[in-house]
């Protein structure tokens, strides 16, 4: 990719520039790997002292950082340098894209609609009734069921399934191997044996939507599974059948969410944790880390649950005390009654005196 010049860099993220704004950047990097031809930042005051040892041509950070800069570097100023970085890797991007043109080796129904500037990988299949809008990229090995939509400029990296009559919003970015519309687990138990009920409803997924890579999205059973613009989800994450997730959600690696779970907009869903099915959780919902969520939530906030780590000896010490809950809450009930006998008594003898 072209250098950028300083100038130009400042004026994409409105920075004020303290240096020679003509030095040409190559790429971005970190605090410590940045070589003299390339940029880097500094968001968390915490490693303010690796601006000493900082080898490159410049660094953006905030107006109360420049006093720990040194003068050789130049210094692009402005109120938030995270999102400043997540500009400028943007522009200094070098990924490829998950396909060029339409390969000869892709497998394309000829009921399907192609929009223009359609992309598609090698051993694609495209079924029929597929409508993909202008500028889709379809990766190599990519599956696309019966009279599904795909909006404009989405892409699918490498071996992405979707399956029958989903639908896809423009801007959206799925990552490899995730899995859009399979079957919700669905089943009645029939005098020991399990039959399977067919997932009759859809999958919906609004615009600027990004799904990381091993996700997958159940159909519904009935209704649809929907999941609305702005939301994004990570890696190896279950999103079980008629579940609904509102705006702008970030839900972290490996969380599962059970079916007909209702998830608001705003909220963000620390990694590993496990949400119960059949309830709602309001908009503004921050749940940090491994949390187990069994009840709804109706309020917005911070909600944590599980025991941090510890040393092996200090975590048998706290499961002991766990296991005895029940037993020290009997002896504590037995005293605050034999307590509230000895007070009553007390009062007795000093209203007879």
């Amino acid at each position: 990719m072209q250098a950028l010049i300083v100038k130009d860099i400042a004026a994409e993220i409105d920075a004020i520039v303290l240096g020679d704004e003509t030095i040409a950047i190559s790429r971005l990097a970190s605090l410590l790997s940045a070589k003299n031809t390339e940029i880097t930042f500094l968001s968390n005051p915490r490693y303010r002292d690796d601006l000493v040892n900082c080898k490159a041509a410049a660094v953006i950070l905030t107006e109360e950082d420049l006093p720990f800069c040194p003068d050789n570097l130049v210094k692009l100023v402005v109120k938030n340098p995270y999102f400043a970085y997540a500009k400028i890797a943007r522009l200094l991007d070098t990924t490829p894209k998950p396909a060029t043109d339409i390969s000869k080796y892709a497998v394309i129904a000829k009921s399907a609609v192609l929009g223009k500037n359609v992309s598609i990988g090698a051993n694609a299949v495209i079924e029929d009734g597929v409508v993909l809008g202008d500028d889709v990229v379809i990766g190599a090995g990519c599956f696309i069921g019966k009279y599904t939509k795909i909006g404009a400029r989405t892409k699918l990296w490498a071996n992405v399934s979707v399956y029958h009559e989903v639908e896809i919003g423009e801007d959206c970015l799925f990552q490899s191997s995730a899995v859009v519309g399979s079957d919700g687990f669905g089943y009645a138990n029939h005098q020991g044996n399990w039959i399977k009920i067919p997932q009759l409803g859809r999958v919906i997924i609004g615009n600027r939507v990004e799904i990381g890579a091993c996700t997958t999205i159940d159909r519904g059973a009935l209704g649809d599974t929907v999941i609305e613009d702005g939301v994004i989800i990570d890696n190896l994450c279950q999103v079980a059948h008629n579940v609904h997730i509102g705006k702008n959600t970030a839900i972290a690696g490996c969380v599962t969410l059970a079916g007909s779970l209702k998830i608001g907009s705003n909220c963000q869903i620390g990694g590993a944790s496990v949400l119960n099915g059949h309830m709602s959780i309001a908009d503004g919902v921050v749940v940090t880390g491994m949390g187990m969520v069994m009840r709804p939530i109706d309020k917005p906030g911070i909600y944590s649950s599980g025991i941090p780590l510890q040393t092996n000896k200090e975590w048998r010490k706290t499961a002991a005390l766990v296991m005895n809950i029940d037993k020290m809450n009997k002896r504590i009930k037995v005293l605050e009654k034999e307590l509230k006998s000895s007070n009553s008594t007390d009062n007795m003898d000093v209203n007879e005196s």
